[in-house]
């Protein structure tokens, strides 16, 4: 008992010294001009006058924090992203101690200094365009960031993926602010891996000038809280549809290390159907698609920043995999309008299946200095996506069922399509004092589409399926962008601004094996841009923004041959296409409250050598092609507007409105089009009793201008029901994707040759639910 007594004093005795040596250091961390506490502010103690980390922690919801370490002579440093660092250095901490009330400066971000948000809303408005925090968005748990895409104001997206700002379907998409092949298919990509996603209407001779519409930039998570954080979500759907994901990052003083993974299997069925008049010869083809594809893809994002004194280095990847299944049958009857009589009837079964995979791979070295405003990165990055898909197709001629007596033709196709892009790039920002900076940078861009596509028909005398030349198509496409942009940027109380031109030079290469035809531009074109900001007083500011734009032609537009899928309907390319010239205007207000916020923009967009898809019938045929038309216009108001109603109802939202003109008279006369167009996108949320939370989405596109006809209106509702568990950490959600079954794509195009109208009706309502954890 003795021994056991003595054996307990010698431990508490140790305890107590133990304990005696901790000392704890404390404080709160509020925005020195709102003086509201920041949460998850990162506090870090060193060893003083070193770069050895001895401990770290974050600022809690109420901007406390406290931490525990030995005695000694220590340095805090306080960062949060938005805020200027603070450092307190050759802190003797013999005994605790409560260092109180710490105010945090925010950056001074010139032309960004006036930004409208609100902290409950997922999105805010800037001088240059949106910026969307997609995870706190319902309506995104277990999309993909063509999902997260559709609820985004002046945004649209097409049946077929592409994306649109305010009408014009050219914008630049970026992933981490760089170019990448994985943009091609931007459903590959989860919205649980996207932190960020920013809108850039008129974007500065920072950013590349192609692109009509603007810029789009991904941003992916990374992960910035010091310590190890995470989170794991799955979502299960009608028709068996599968969506989980999880992500871990670690972060100290020195090294931040994270990694994303995501499955997906996703399927659906669709239903599209084609009716078109030729008006010379008195026919009517009338034509039937029933569509049904499974999609399965692995997403993996990861990488590494390591800080060393004002020095950082980072790497960046993403890879993906995936497995496409598609199965088509296409039914057609083409008639006499007079008599009545089929002209000609047949069905075409198509079973397709496509593999893809793909990298992204980047390394960026990025050098701070003393003056804040001091910075120095160079980057370069490399991708590659390929595509390889197999088509096996049975043709039933002059028949109306597709039954194995019928069967009279067989048809084959592979497509190998590879896609490289490889991007090197350096930016300086200077400071002259303390209201003007220069920036300057350089980038090539390396850019290679090789696409082989081989087609296959059954011979009966070879009992074999054999190649035929006259269709099949190999297209190699390359282009070289050498580009070199200054600006110069100067701010004060008042009035900031900004002036910068881009230089770029351009060569490319087309090359069609088939008929060993080489074609080539060359060109050098300078952009220039201007970006200004009035602030009136604390809650309105102005905003004026110009820049000259460029809409290089894709490889597929430049490709020659012909994709008869649709023998009926064949669609080809263009080797004489030109690039787009864009000079666009926009004037802005933004106006702040205590609890809501409006952006109005004033818009015009003049474009020269528009290019626009345009049909024609040939022998019956039609045959869709895009072409340079002379000019088009573009010229509207919008309306962003973010509200927090109540303390538990706010609804942020935008409205568009705009008139667009296009002139294809170098074509013909019939290629005039003009119209009137309207696009609205509101988000409502309400926080309900028993920690329920509901959101509702509603878009609305009126028709939209085309060079030959119009694409009908499209409107959706979409609702999300959840619920919150173990302090927020995990939650669990029901979601309807269309409640009213509505988003559906149609058209009408209309010459003097003829007249077609089409439909496509997807599944477009879904019933998901989801569940997901973050630690």
């Amino acid at each position: 008992m003795n021994l056991s007594k003595s054996i307990f004093t010698i431990l508490l005795f140790a305890i107590t010294l133990a304990t005696q040596a901790q000392v704890s250091l404390k404080g709160r961390i509020v925005d020195q001009n709102s003086e509201e506490p920041l949460l998850f502010a990162q506090v870090a103690l060193f060893e003083a006058g070193t770069d050895n980390n001895i401990t770290h922690t974050q600022s809690d919801e109420n901007g406390h924090f406290q931490l525990a370490t030995e005695k000694g002579n220590y340095d805090v440093k306080i960062f949060l992203i938005g805020f200027e660092d603070k450092i307190l250095d050759g802190l003797d901490l013999q005994s605790n101690k409560d260092l109180g009330e710490i105010t945090l400066v925010s950056e001074n971000q010139q032309l960004n200094e006036v930004v409208v948000k609100s902290s409950s809303i997922p999105m805010r408005t800037d001088v240059e365009g949106i910026v969307i925090t997609p995870e706190n968005n319902l309506a995104n748990i277990g999309g993909t960031l063509l999902d997260l895409l559709r609820n985004t104001p002046s945004v649209s997206v097409s049946e077929d993926g592409s994306i649109s700002l305010r009408g014009s379907s050219a914008t630049n998409v970026l992933i981490n602010g760089r170019n990448s092949s994985l943009t091609k298919n931007l459903d590959q990509i989860p919205a649980s891996a996207i932190d960020q996603v920013k809108i850039i209407n008129n974007p500065n001779a920072r950013y590349d000038a192609e692109a009509e519409g603007g810029v789009i930039n991904i941003i992916l998570k990374k992960g910035e809280s010091m310590g190890t954080h995470g989170g794991a979500e799955i979502t299960y759907g009608t028709r068996n549809r599968f969506n989980t994901g999880a992500r871990i990052n670690h972060t100290t003083a020195k090294l931040n290390v994270y990694a994303g993974y995501n499955y997906r299997n996703w399927k659906g069925v669709s239903n599209r159907s084609v009716f078109r008049e030729i008006y010379e010869d008195n026919e009517l083809l009338n034509q039937n698609t029933q569509s049904s594809n499974k999609r399965i893809n692995h997403n993996l994002n990861y990488g590494a920043d390591y800080y060393f004194g004002k020095n950082s280095l980072s790497y960046q990847g993403v890879y993906f995999t995936g497995d496409d299944y598609d199965k088509r049958t296409l039914y057609s009857e083409l008639t006499d309008k007079l008599s009545g009589d089929p002209i000609l009837e047949y069905i075409r079964k198509n079973n397709e299946s496509e593999a893809d995979d793909g990298y992204d791979n980047a390394l960026i070295y990025e050098r701070t200095f003393e003056d804040k405003n001091r910075e120095f990165k160079v980057s370069v990055n490399n991708s590659y996506q390929n595509q390889y898909k197999t088509q096996n197709i049975d043709i039933y001629r002059d028949a109306s069922e597709a039954i194995p007596e019928n069967l009279n033709g067989r048809q084959m196709a592979l497509t190998d399509e590879k896609r490289y892009t490889t991007v090197a790039q350096a930016d300086y920002v200077h400071p002259i004092n303390d209201k003007v900076k220069l920036e300057m940078g350089l980038k090539s861009t390396f850019r290679k589409f090789d696409n082989d596509y081989k087609f296959y028909e059954f011979s009966e005398s070879e009992n074999d399926f054999v190649e035929n030349p006259d269709v099949s198509n190999h297209f190699l496409y390359k282009d070289r962008i050498q580009a070199a942009y200054f600006i110069y940027a100067r701010s004060s109380e008042k009035f900031d601004y900004t002036l910068g031109t881009r230089a770029e030079h351009t060569h490319v290469e087309g090359l069609l094996y088939n008929t060993n035809e080489l074609n080539k531009q060359d060109y050098l074109n300078l952009f220039p841009s201007i970006q200004t900001l009035y602030k009136l007083d604390d809650k309105n500011s102005f905003k004026f923004t110009y820049s000259r734009r460029i809409d290089r032609p894709t490889a597929w537009r430049l490709n020659p041959f012909p994709d008869i899928t649709d023998s009926l309907s064949v669609r080809r390319g263009n080797p004489d296409l030109e690039p787009e010239m864009i000079d666009s205007f926009e004037i802005g207000h933004m106006v702040n409250f205590e609890n809501s916020s409006l952006t109005t923009n004033m818009f015009y967009r003049h474009t020269n050598g528009v290019l626009d898809y345009i049909t024609v019938i040939e022998d019956g045929i039609s045959y869709m092609q895009p072409e340079n038309l002379n000019s088009g216009e573009a010229y509207g108001i919008e309306f962003i507007g973010i509200a927090d109603i109540t303390e538990w109802w706010n609804v942020n939202g935008s409205v568009s409105a705009y008139y667009s003109k296009v002139d294809g008279s170098n074509i013909g006369e019939e290629f005039v089009s003009d119209g009137f167009m309207l696009v609205s996108k509101i988000t409502t949320s309400f926080k309900l009793p028993y920690g329920l939370n509901l959101q509702l989405v509603g878009d609305y596109e009126s028709p939209e201008v085309e060079a030959q006809g119009r694409d009908y209106a499209r409107y959706s509702v979409d609702a999300t029901l959840l619920k919150n568990f173990f302090e927020e950490k995990g939650s669990l959600s029901m979601s309807v994707r269309d409640i009213f079954n509505t988003s559906n794509f149609g058209g009408y195009n209309r010459s003097n040759q003829f007249y077609q109208e089409f439909r496509n009706n997807w599944e477009s309502r879904i019933l998901l639910i989801s569940a997901r954890y973050n630690f």
